[in-house]
């Protein structure tokens, strides 16, 4: 585990580490610089760098925690990825909901995955587990309506980085929306209008909307004001 800077959650699970690349969101994938540093410190979890692998020695650490958290779950990896066994991802599932008194927050860009495994009756969707998928462009929108079929209790946008306009969003069973602009050294443009199209949709649909960066190489320097506010909306908690 390890704390998170983060700013829509507390901490960070990974109980698997390592990816690749399916949309244009991840050209310059944070995870990937991030794990290939960790690798040439010697850190033992990435002596593989940013390949696939399962850490099952992981999947003890929520029950040591006593204090309710906020977690995301994978934030070095997809636990959607097609290479992990389902009955890997059911454990991952069993812990969570083996543990309510934590929030599991979980992020994918595989939402056919997410579909397929839940069409299959293989997902036992715990309470506290909140499920998002990745929208960063028109051309993953598609990934909304795939969200929408599951049964997750809970549903989440994450249009981060936001490489483009996204008119016309159906939120009908979304019920969180997170925004933010690229960052790192080769971080991609985001348009303010952009942003704001989002939160005018949000806004007219009462699904909370977070506006997480502006982005860019120095993101702290150009901060998370937008319109003058911070939007720091969240769906009610457990």
């Amino acid at each position: 585990m390890a704390q998170s800077h983060i700013e829509w959650t507390e901490m960070t699970w990974n109980p698997v580490t390592g990816c690749d690349k399916v949309s244009d969101g991840c050209r310059f994938c944070y995870a990937e610089v991030f794990a290939k540093r960790l690798q040439g410190m010697g850190v033992e979890k990435y002596q593989n760098g940013f390949q696939l692998v399962l850490h099952p020695e992981t999947l003890r650490e929520p029950f040591k925690w006593k204090k309710p958290r906020v977690v995301f779950v994978n934030s070095m990896g997809d636990l959607f990825h097609k290479d992990i066994p389902i009955d890997y991802i059911k454990q991952v599932f069993s812990v969570m909901q083996q543990n309510p008194h934590h929030l599991f927050q979980v992020l994918t860009k595989r939402a056919d995955v997410v579909k397929y495994y839940d069409s299959e009756g293989w997902l036992h969707w715990p309470h506290n587990l909140w499920m998002g998928v990745s929208v960063e462009n028109q051309n993953t929108m598609h990934r909304i309506d795939l969200l929408r079929e599951t049964d997750a209790r809970v549903k989440f946008l994450s249009c981060e980085p936001l490489l483009g306009s996204l008119p016309e969003l159906n939120l009908q069973g979304i019920d969180w929306v997170i925004v933010g602009g690229e960052s790192g050294r080769n971080a991609r443009l985001m348009k303010p209008e952009w942003v704001q199209e989002i939160r005018e949709q949000c806004v007219a649909s009462s699904v909370p909307f977070f506006f997480k960066q502006w982005g860019g190489f120095n993101k702290k320097k150009a901060g998370r004001i937008l319109d003058g506010l911070i939007w720091d909306q969240k769906p009610e908690m457990l």
